[in-house]
């Protein structure tokens, strides 16, 4: 039998569509989450602004009741790595730093998105890993190129991390054992992707492939996380705040492909 490469499944250009047609209604419940996170607001209110975003659009929440998650959104603030419960008792104020984790299914196609953004004036060394962390997710997108192996995405946003330590003057963990993912028809599809790693591992990255890719850095540099009772809830263990930026991102012939555009 003839030896075949692994393979990340590809979309067609047709389901490619439609996935951004999904993502963008991510993007805009994303912008809307963002103008309502106002000190004093709380992070169930926003979880209501991206709920009704979503059904607006004819599409349905993904997040809601995934494996018992009672969200719409995951809202993690400050030493909230990911996976924050939308809550009545979180109440926003001046210097919060915000990661929202949104995603929605529209006929049947998932988009799934994160950024994280300040309320208010951030302290400037969290600004600064806030914006490291945005900067580490493009240059992983920039690997999401057919002919790349899984794990070349995973080195670049490692390799990248490394570069940003530098560039925006911050010391940066990353979240172990947290990453991106395959995604398409269900939110979460193999395989998954590792934030570090070396690179020319795993399978291929073909035309039509898709990943979500989420990298997830804390700022002091590596600091132990835990998941609180709620099983679902990502901390820092020592309070250091964090950053999660994400796009679902598909690999195109003439490049990565954004299927979560935002304005």
């Amino acid at each position: 039998m003839a030896f075949r490469k692994r393979k990340i499944a590809a979309k067609t250009p047709e389901q490619l569509n439609a996935m951004e047609a999904a993502g963008r209604i991510v993007g805009t419940a994303l912008q809307e989450v963002r103008a309502a996170a106002k000190p004093g607001a709380t992070t169930l209110d926003l979880d209501r602004v991206a709920e009704a975003v979503i059904r607006d659009h004819g599409a349905i929440p993904t997040f809601l009741g995934y494996n018992g998650f009672p969200g719409s959104i995951c809202a993690s603030v400050n030493e909230v790595v990911v996976h924050g419960i939308p809550s009545a008792s979180v109440v926003l104020g001046e210097g919060d730093l915000v990661s929202i984790d949104c995603g929605a299914t529209l006929d049947g196609w998932v988009g799934d998105s994160a950024w994280t953004f300040g309320v208010g004036e951030l302290d400037p060394a969290v600004a600064k890993m806030n914006d490291a962390t945005e900067w580490v997710l493009a240059r992983g997108i920039e690997a999401m190129v057919p002919g790349n192996k899984l794990t070349d995405v995973s080195h670049a946003l490692e390799v990248a991390t490394r570069e940003a330590e530098e560039r925006f003057g911050v010391e940066l963990g990353i979240l172990d054992g947290y990453g991106g993912h395959g995604i398409g028809r269900t939110m979460h599809e193999e395989p998954f992707l590792a934030n570090e790693g070396r690179p020319h591992r795993g399978p291929l990255i073909q035309e039509g492939s898709v990943l979500a890719i989420e990298p997830m850095l804390i700022l002091g540099g590596e600091v132990d996380s835990e998941v609180l009772e709620d099983e679902w809830t990502v901390v820092t263990v020592d309070g250091s705040p964090a950053a999660h930026w994400e796009h679902t991102v598909a690999a195109t012939a003439g490049g990565p492909r954004i299927l979560t555009p935002r304005t």
